[in-house]
């Protein structure tokens, strides 16, 4: 099968197309056939040999998500046929022909959606599901703050918000995402790049602040989230595109009486990884196979143009995610 392979850390030149043995499924396992993968920063990261994948994943081969056909089944496994569309994540080499992933990770690829929708769907809407409403336990009515809102996880989280019934704030660097953003459920844009975080949120808010913060950044914007929550408000971080360094004032820490998360999909247990399928499934895939959700595709790239991509998601210009076809 062909893979996407990192020969060695580096730029986007490293990047090289190679023919690897297709897997064979254990008990209980499934292989797909990957026709659509995504990618992500962590992936750009682990190109650059900044990001190890996590024991059990190929070290040289990316992705962290699929979505495609099931080709084979293995001994036991009984809750796909081969012909069935699913699509879910992975540790590591979902940017390749094949993947053998557990039966009961995978998940059902809603009937209303392409491959290349598809594909858009687990890392950012698993992601988002799991930091909202699994950690920071989102309620109707509170006020959620999503920094980098126009990212593929920014855009995810913005609708399961807006569809809990939350009030959405989020930021970007960039107007033109936070016009985009609107069109998603944006109720206020914050501009950082122009505009000061507390004193946007303040006025937003009339100085009550935010019940909780999706921090995709990290880096000294943490300090300026946890500033404008309100009362025992809750901020998970998720990414660090902005550092993996931050200076926090302890002293409000205590006196708000704030709660603080930090969270990563990648390296989690095998039965942490099912159960957040399964309540996945039940409760997010019938907003996707109605519509009210929607995966946001920046664009589209044949995986013989992975470079290609990886200069666009370098390019800090997207907005939704980054599709990879073969």
């Amino acid at each position: 099968m062909k893979s996407i392979v990192i020969t060695r850390p580096g730029g986007a030149e490293v990047l090289a197309t190679e023919e690897r043995p297709v897997p064979e499924p254990g008990p209980g396992e499934i292989r797909v056939r990957v026709q659509a993968s995504a990618l992500n920063r962590a992936d750009v990261l682990q190109r650059m040999g900044s990001y190890p994948a996590p024991p059990g994943a190929p070290g040289d081969v990316p992705g962290l998500e699929y979505a495609g056909e099931v080709d084979a089944v293995g001994e036991g496994a009984g809750l796909w046929a081969v012909g069935n569309r699913v699509m879910g994540i992975v540790g590591g080499g979902g940017h390749a022909e094949y993947v053998v992933v557990h039966e009961r990770e995978a998940i059902r690829i809603p009937q209303n959606c392409t491959v290349e929708e598809a594909a858009a769907i687990p890392e950012a809407f698993l992601t988002s599901y799991d930091a909202l409403f699994r950690q920071l336990d989102l309620k109707v009515g509170e006020r959620v703050l999503i920094h980098a809102v126009g990212s593929g996880v920014g855009t995810a989280a913005l609708q399961l918000a807006r569809a809990a019934g939350a009030v959405t704030l989020g930021t970007s660097r960039t107007p033109e995402k936070l016009k985009r953003a609107e069109a998603l459920g944006l109720e206020v844009g914050i501009d950082t790049g122009r505009e000061d975080l507390a004193e946007a949120v303040n006025q937003a808010t009339y100085g009550s602040g935010v019940h909780a913060v999706l921090d995709l950044v990290g880096g000294k914007l943490l300090e300026a989230s946890l500033r404008v929550l309100a009362l025992r408000g809750r901020a998970i971080v998720v990414g660090t595109t902005a550092g993996s360094k931050a200076e926090i004032d302890l002293g409000l820490l205590l006196r708000r009486r704030l709660h603080l998360f930090g969270t990563v999909l990648r390296s989690r247990p095998l039965e942490e990884k099912i159960a957040l399928a399964r309540e996945f499934s039940g409760s997010v895939l019938p907003l996707l196979s109605s519509g009210r959700i929607k995966p946001v595709i920046d664009s589209t790239f044949r995986f013989a143009d992975i470079r290609k991509a990886h200069q666009r998601m370098e390019s800090n210009a997207t907005f939704g995610k980054i599709v990879l076809t073969w």
